[in-house]
């Protein structure tokens, strides 16, 4: 679904490349997490899959970025955002500005596709059910606190059902039960056939819901993978990337001699205990 071939971007009098030769492959209906420090080009990936870069941003590109078999820097970025729903880490440049309630928010987007009038309340009325504004609807969005400015801006994607969703640290303003409605969302329309990609600090709720993970270091993705296999990688401080807090207590265990860590799978239940299997074998 996404293709990303030797991109690399640098901005308007930078003195280097923010991305260099970075290749990415994203499949169809999955949720890919994308980590990395804080400065490593993870905003600037998320804008060139969505279409932003080369469009609205001045600078050097160079390479390949394809959607659904569309080469993104071949187009308007209207074309792109038929394709690419992107959600950004600060509502405040979500919001469109043109519209008095989130309800009117919610629907601009649909206006603007001349979606039918019934279909848009319906779609509205769904999408802000199930991210829990409802009661908001009538409100303007700048009333909002800005954790719930966020639900909006997440939402007014969502809506759109776009087959592709990239979300730049969209949780950031959240509590952990807006978190935990966020992901739970993101799984539902992944699996609908929705393709996610996620750009996260929160390794746990990465390692929980993603299919695969792709580290962004030095400009590059420097390792792809399962979720459990990435965050179990020894390079990832190295990488500036935090570890699970799982993943933390195991390797302090480990070093501290008191037990050797492995995975515990349940297999069934005896007796109404959980019985536990170690590499395979039941135990």
């Amino acid at each position: 679904m996404i293709e990303l071939r030797d991109v690399a971007f640098a901005y308007e009098d930078a003195p280097a490349f923010t991305l260099a030769h970075l290749d990415l492959d994203v499949a169809a209906g999955t949720i890919m997490g994308i980590v990395g420090a804080s400065g490593s080009g993870k905003t600037t990936l998320a804008k060139i899959i969505a279409g932003f870069i080369p469009s609205t941003e001045g600078g050097t590109y160079r390479g390949t970025a394809s959607v659904a078999g569309a080469v993104l820097s071949e187009g308007t970025l209207t074309e792109a955002v038929d394709v690419v729903g992107l959600v950004t880490q600060n509502p405040f440049n979500q919001i469109s500005g043109a519209r008095f309630t989130v309800r009117e928010e919610l629907a601009f987007g649909l206006e603007n596709r001349s979606v039918e009038r019934s279909q848009m309340i319906e779609r509205v009325d769904a999408v802000a059910d199930t991210l829990g504004l409802t009661a908001l609807l009538d409100r303007s969005p700048y009333a909002l606190s800005g954790g719930q400015m966020q639900l909006v801006a997440i939402a007014s994607m969502v809506v759109m059902a776009p087959p592709v969703l990239v979300l730049d640290e969209p949780t950031s303003q959240l509590d952990p039960a807006g978190t935990r409605l966020v992901y739970d969302v993101l799984a539902r329309l992944s699996e609908g056939g929705t393709t996610v990609v996620i750009i996260e600090h929160k390794t746990e709720l990465l390692h929980e819901h993603c299919d695969a993970i792709s580290v962004l270091a030095s400009g590059r993705i420097v390792s792809t993978g399962t979720p459990a296999t990435v965050f179990a990688d020894d390079r990832l401080s190295t990488w500036g990337v935090g570890q699970t807090r799982i993943t933390q207590a195991a390797r302090e265990a480990r070093a501290r001699g008191l037990l050797p860590v492995t995975a515990l799978l349940p297999v069934g239940v005896s007796d109404g205990a959980a019985v536990f299997a170690e590499n395979g074998a039941a135990r």
